[in-house]
């Protein structure tokens, strides 16, 4: 008979930790592979913009419309169930890309994406809460802390990883007309890395299943009826977090999953590692929050100066030279880096923008809501979405003439901007009447 958490209060917890810390990697390096493998369908696919895009977007979308149902699921099978059974799916998505590539179908590429979003929504809806009740209470935010720094750090490590096993044969070929053999050749080389994942990912789930983890104990589901929604909307500090949550996903993913794509349009041949310098500042401006918040300074204000460099770094993007290489000769050639357009670095620093504001919105988004905070908890979830729709939208605007791809970053702008009003004056509101 399985132990519950309760009756291992007294064990050590280090080994379920341990655990979750493999798990978050896990999330973290499936998430983040999106980067590179967007860029390389585009060129065995020979996709637009916009259809690229989609890749990311039925990821996404993925993960936004099975978190209830994922719910559900745990509640029927248990957590430790749970997470074996998310990874059983990953495993099948990750198998789905064999055929997705032997026939080179873009629907079927697609289809394994929606597969591989639902198994990690599922996994993640398992996993998450074992990082705060597995410890004790006063220091379940320093473990949330360390399993961010491993979702994002695993997000460095994935585009090194499929560089260097897949990317790094083809180099030469950046630019260049495809023929039917290279198109065939570069595709056939996603089958055995995929392979591979998905027997480490299944062996995974097994360990999972036998381990020592303990069972939570299950809350009391609570229904979250059309009232309740109403109720925790009606305050405008949690309605326009979710808005401020969904307009930050989108920016995040688009700086992490779409500079490859706009690297391989400027003939970068390490295109598919530039995911990798995103998520580097994002665990710097992570591990810059844990230090600073709220020491040195407050979360709103934090906020602020996030949305502000975010701004700020938006328009240099958009107006900047891709000619010009003074930031990398400043700081990343001498150190023996590769020289890169200032664009692209500048794109990069976004993930220093945006690193801090999931943690930011959150509590300031449900305080105040008492009852209604785990309603509240569930809307703000549904800013995942804007993983789906960012990208969507700098492909739709990678396809005006006038903008192209480094134009499409425009639409960033807005995003920032009312995340922006947020940390300035939204996070307040109290009342949609009030005036001040």
């Amino acid at each position: 008979m399985e132990m519950t958490a309760t009756s291992q209060s007294k064990q050590s917890s280090l080994v379920p930790m341990a655990i979750v810390a493999i798990l978050f990697f896990i999330l973290g390096f499936a998430t983040w592979l999106n980067g590179s493998l967007m860029p390389y369908l585009k060129q065995i696919l020979q996709l637009t913009p916009f259809q690229a895009s989609l890749i990311l977007f039925s990821f996404y979308i993925a993960v936004t419309f099975t978190a209830l149902p994922s719910a559900w699921v745990i509640r029927k099978v248990g957590y430790k169930n749970g997470m074996a059974l998310g990874m059983g799916v990953m495993m099948l998505a990750g198998l789905l890309f064999i055929p997705a590539a032997q026939t080179q179908t873009f629907a079927l590429f697609l289809f394994a994406q929606l597969v591989m979003g639902t198994g990690q929504t599922l996994l993640q809806t398992a996993v998450n809460p074992y990082v705060v009740r597995i410890g004790p209470e006063e220091s379940a935010a320093a473990r949330v802390s360390v399993m961010g720094i491993l979702n994002k750090g695993a997000g460095v490590i994935a585009p090194l990883v499929f560089s260097a096993l897949i990317l790094d044969s083809f180099r030469d070929r950046v630019g260049m007309t495809l023929t039917q053999e290279h198109i065939t050749e570069m595709a056939n080389s996603l089958i055995l890395p995929y392979l591979g994942m998905s027997i480490f990912i299944g062996i995974l789930a097994i360990a999972v299943k036998k381990s020592p983890l303990p069972e939570l104990e299950q809350d009391e589901p609570q229904e979250q009826s059309s009232g309740q929604m109403k109720a925790a909307l009606a305050h405008p500090s949690l309605a326009l977090g979710v808005v401020a949550l969904f307009v930050y996903v989108a920016v995040e993913v688009i700086a992490g999953d779409t500079i490859g794509t706009f690297a391989l349009s400027l003939g970068v041949e390490s295109y598919g590692v530039m995911t990798s310098y995103t998520m580097m500042f994002m665990v710097f401006g992570y591990t810059l929050g844990i230090i600073c918040i709220p020491r040195f300074i407050s979360q709103p204000k934090a906020l602020m100066l996030s949305a502000i460099l975010g701004i700020v770094l938006t328009l240099a993007i958009v107006m900047g030279d891709n000619e010009s290489y003074q930031i990398a000769n400043m700081l990343i050639v001498p150190f023996g880096g590769t020289q890169l357009p200032d664009t692209l670095i500048l794109i990069a620093v976004l993930g220093l923008a945006n690193a801090i504001v999931w943690p930011a919105v959150w509590p300031l988004a449900l305080s105040g809501l008492g009852a209604l905070t785990s309603t509240g908890s569930a809307l703000l979830i549904m800013g995942i979405a804007g993983g789906a729709f960012g990208p969507l939208f700098w492909g739709m605007a990678s396809h005006v003439p006038s903008l192209g791809m480094q134009g499409g970053y425009i639409v960033m702008l807005p995003c920032y901007m009312f995340i922006l009003f947020y940390a300035i004056k939204g996070y307040k509101m109290t009342s949609w009447l009030q005036k001040t």
